[in-house]
């Protein structure tokens, strides 16, 4: 697998219940329709991907498309209004977007399939690079968010960007993840080029750079060592005292339950870790028994590292918990006004965006 993509960052956002009234939600469709449809014309299908997968001009998008500018709701929404919004113009604009927030989410191969004689590259590839970006930030990296929206935006030549979010029920929050699959890059070794988050958490992080020795091992226990010998180590490991530190990777893990998956693992023989990921079954918990045996068995050690930063959402005019950056905010700015004065919008409520954006400017 070639062009692997890097992850461009996430959002760090409170839980918010409902769903946006008709009222505003046809508003902002055809609101984003006309953005999309500008950007796209003035730039091209691959700048409305950049734009999509960078964290701060998403959050601009949900603002100027009128929602709420810290709810979790603005991925959903923000996304259903593209969505929606550009339906039966895709093959024109040489833009799709598929996906959406729970059983839709599961409907993206079926759609990215759909789209195979509308394209240039191969549908196989964009399945595969959504399959694997879900699978990372659910399972690879287990900062206690389950993923419960993936939305895959993809061009006629296959460049592609991932805006997923999972929820933390503990703490009432939501975080968005971004994927921009433009890069050369790697799945499993450091995807993320920029991470924002309200605070940081206890994470297994399988993908960080100094996992790699981690990553190799793990690969190699679920070829080499019998189902049998895996299942008798997690049971005598269950009784040992461990540092605190461990709790996370030893939580909720059943290795009864586990058998079947260690048996899947040694008889297909998977080549690395990516395609041990990648195997069907192989979630989270598999993960964090092959990791727990990787640093107490084996003496390899596994990441502990959040690649969690900051908070974009949260940044506010009074410095807390960081100064508002002016130069991104304006640069936002500029960029969707362009796009508003391209689309020569008429209607009043489209026309009082644009002055609303000049005040800024």
């Amino acid at each position: 697998m070639t062009d692997l993509p890097r992850r461009t960052g996430t959002a760090h956002l409170p839980l918010h219940g409902g769903k946006a009234p008709a009222w505003l939600f046809s508003r902002m469709t055809k609101l984003a329709r006309e953005i999309t449809v500008a950007i796209v014309s003035d730039f091209g299908p691959g700048e409305m991907l950049h734009r999509l997968s960078d964290p701060y001009w998403f959050q601009a998008f949900g603002c100027v498309l009128g929602f709420d500018w810290h709810s979790s709701g603005v991925t959903t929404t923000v996304c259903g209004a593209v969505k929606e919004g550009i339906r039966g113009m895709e093959s024109d604009l040489g833009f799709f977007v598929a996906g959406g927030k729970g059983g839709t989410a599961r409907k993206t191969p079926a759609e990215i399939e759909n789209a195979g004689h509308l394209i240039k590259a191969d549908p196989a590839n964009l399945i595969y690079a959504s399959r694997m970006a879900a699978k990372v930030d659910n399972n690879a990296v287990q900062d206690g968010y389950q993923l419960y929206h993936h939305v895959f935006c993809f061009t006629r030549d296959g460049n592609w960007a991932v805006i997923q979010q999972g929820m933390n029920e503990e703490n009432r929050y939501a975080r968005r993840y971004h994927w921009l699959g433009e890069k050369v890059s790697d799945f499993v070794c450091e995807p993320h080029s920029a991470i924002c988050a309200e605070a940081t958490a206890g994470t297994l992080n399988l993908v960080a750079a100094e996992s790699h020795d981690a990553r190799e091992t793990i690969a190699g226990i679920s070829q080499q060592e019998k189902p049998d010998k895996i299942l008798e180590q997690l049971k005598k490991l269950q009784n040992l005292k461990l540092p605190r530190r461990h709790e996370i990777i030893l939580r909720d893990i059943h290795p009864d339950r586990l058998y079947k998956i260690f048996v899947q693992t040694y008889e297909r023989q998977p080549a690395n870790f990516e395609k041990l990921l990648g195997m069907q079954g192989v979630g989270a918990k598999t993960l964090r028994a092959l990791s727990l045996i990787s640093e107490i068995i084996y003496g390899v050690p596994v990441s502990f590292r959040d690649p969690a930063r900051f908070s974009f959402a949260h940044g506010g005019k009074d410095g807390i918990p960081y100064p508002v950056d002016k130069k991104t905010y304006d640069k936002s700015i500029e960029i969707l006004h362009n796009a508003l004065e391209r689309a020569r919008v008429e209607d009043k409520e489209k026309v009082s965006a644009i002055r609303r954006l000049k005040l800024w400017l």
